[in-house]
C-alpha cells in the first residue's frame, strides 16, 4: 500500500467532481419517464471525448505528473460517465414498460461513446502533428 495513497487521494477527489458534474447536468435537464435519456447520452459521449483528447495528449505529447491521469482520467471523467447510471436508465426504461427506448438507448451510447472517443482522439492528434496544441 506504501505510495498508493496519493493515488487513491486524487482519484477519490476527482471521481467527487466528476460525480458532482454529472449530477448538476441530470438537474438541469432532467430526462422525463419513460423518455429518452439524451443528458446521460450527451454526458457519456463528452466524456469518452475528453477521456480520448487526455489518453493522446499523456501518452504520446509528454508523461504527465503520475497523479494526472488518477485524478483525471479515473477520478473526473470515471465519475462524469459513470455506466452503472447508464444501466440504471436501461433498467429504468424497461421496468416502465419502454424495453425499444431502452434497447435503443443501450446501443446508441455505446456506438456514439466509442465514436467520440476514437474521433477526438483522431482530431487531437491531427492537432498535435500540425502543432495547434
Amino acid at each position: 500500500m506504501h505510495g498508493r495513497g496519493p493515488v487513491l487521494a486524487v482519484t477519490a477527489l476527482g471521481g467527487g467532481l466528476g460525480a458532482a458534474a454529472r449530477y448538476g447536468a441530470e438537474l438541469l435537464w432532467p430526462t422525463a419517464p419513460g423518455a429518452f435519456p439524451w443528458t446521460m447520452l450527451e454526458i457519456n459521449a463528452a466524456g469518452c471525448a475528453m477521456f480520448g483528447v487526455l489518453m493522446v495528449v499523456s501518452s504520446e505529447v509528454r508523461a504527465p505528473h503520475r497523479l494526472v491521469r488518477p485524478f483525471f482520467g479515473t477520478g473526473v471523467l470515471g465519475g462524469f460517465t459513470t455506466f452503472s447510471a447508464y444501466v440504471g436508465d436501461i433498467r429504468r426504461l424497461v421496468g416502465q414498460g419502454h424495453a425499444t427506448t431502452g434497447l435503443a438507448f443501450l446501443v446508441l451510447t455505446l456506438v456514439v461513446s466509442l465514436a467520440a472517443a476514437w474521433s477526438a482522439s483522431a482530431v487531437t492528434r491531427r492537432l498535435i502533428a500540425r502543432g495547434l496544441t
